[in-house]
């Protein structure tokens, strides 16, 4: 395996036809999984997209954004070679599910923590495309060509994504793992653009207590709802919140949930982006349930703001468990 040197001179020191950085091409967000016989499916994972750049011992490691990624993942090799290929760093989980918690707490300055991290949670690379190989970028070839290609190479410890043309073989990943990514055999690799590509998100459902709201930022309206669920031992977790709530029920929820209000109030986990003001929501009596929607999930909270589906008056706020997150 190539010895990784430090990420300062790996840009110098590759003869690669492709350098970094390089946006990856993109896929666009759609309901349900195109059909027909130029389309092919893989899974989506739930890590940091990564482009890889080999060349001999250099190794480069991009991040989406065009960052290096490589100190951050000394226990990460790669077979020798010329190539650039495009991927995902996973960190696994329960189950089949990946660990996006544990992958974000390898992002940190300093290297004795990353060097324990890397023993006590390692991650693993999952390639799914090929953009360059010795002397020639593949760009303008055809994904069937270039997965071909990746095919044939010899990856070692670089797993190679699962990949199918039926359908129906797919539809397993849209509730087992974080969804589906469908790609045009046809088509060319065109970085930053989203085409040739669709991704459609394993969406997922829970029944959450309401524990609070934060205020809006336009007076007089509710911003976010603030969620919670009850484990085993009868302790109430915030988990989440909702977002996407229209205009008019802004505000006719400030007069909704004013019954509720406990006179206290709750706060976010500390946020880079936002102060203390911004974190702050007010209580509620844990009495309100509501259905809502979610597709992402890592250690215990909904990574992303979620959509309420309906309010049940039918459920026992007491009902809603941490076990839904585990579904």
């Amino acid at each position: 395996m190539p010895e990784r040197i430090r990420s300062s001179s790996i840009a110098e020191a590759l003869a690669l036809p492709l350098k970094p950085p390089v946006e990856p091409q993109l896929a666009r967000s759609k309901p349900e999984l195109p059909a027909g016989e130029h389309w092919a499916y893989e899974p989506k994972y739930d890590g940091f997209r990564a482009i890889v750049f080999v060349d001999g011992d250099p190794v480069e490691i991009q991040s989406r954004s065009g960052k290096p990624l490589g100190r951050y993942f000394p226990e990460l090799s790669f077979p020798a070679g010329r190539y650039v290929i495009d991927g995902e760093i996973v960190i696994d989980g329960d189950v089949e599910a990946q660990d996006f918690a544990a992958l974000q707490q390898r992002i940190h300055p300093a290297e004795s923590r990353i060097a324990r991290l890397a023993l006590e949670t390692p991650a693993r690379f999952v390639a799914f495309d090929l953009l360059a190989r010795d002397d020639e970028v593949l760009f303008a070839r055809p994904f069937a060509e270039r997965r071909a290609a990746l095919e044939a190479m010899e990856l070692g410890p670089v797993a190679l994504t699962p990949l199918t043309r039926v359908p129906g073989e797919a539809e397993p990943w849209l509730h087992e793992a974080e969804g589906v990514v469908a790609k045009d055999l046809r088509a060319p690799y065109r970085p930053g653009a989203r085409t040739g590509m669709v991704k459609v998100k394993r969406l997922r459902t829970i029944d959450a207590v309401v524990v609070g709201y934060r205020p809006g930022k336009e007076q007089g309206t509710v911003g976010s709802l603030i969620l919670g669920l009850y484990d085993d031992a009868g302790e109430l977790h915030v988990v989440g919140h909702s977002s996407g709530l229209r205009s008019a029920e802004k505000r006719a929820l400030v007069e909704r949930l004013g019954e509720f209000e406990t006179g206290h109030r709750g706060h976010g986990d500390p946020s880079r982006w936002k102060n203390e003001k911004d974190l702050e929501w007010v209580e509620l009596r844990p009495e309100l349930v509501v259905e809502v929607t979610f597709d992402h999930a890592s250690g215990g909270r909904i990574r992303h703001g979620t959509r309420i589906l309906r309010w049940r008056e039918d459920k026992p706020p007491r009902e809603c468990r941490l076990e839904q997150m585990q579904g």
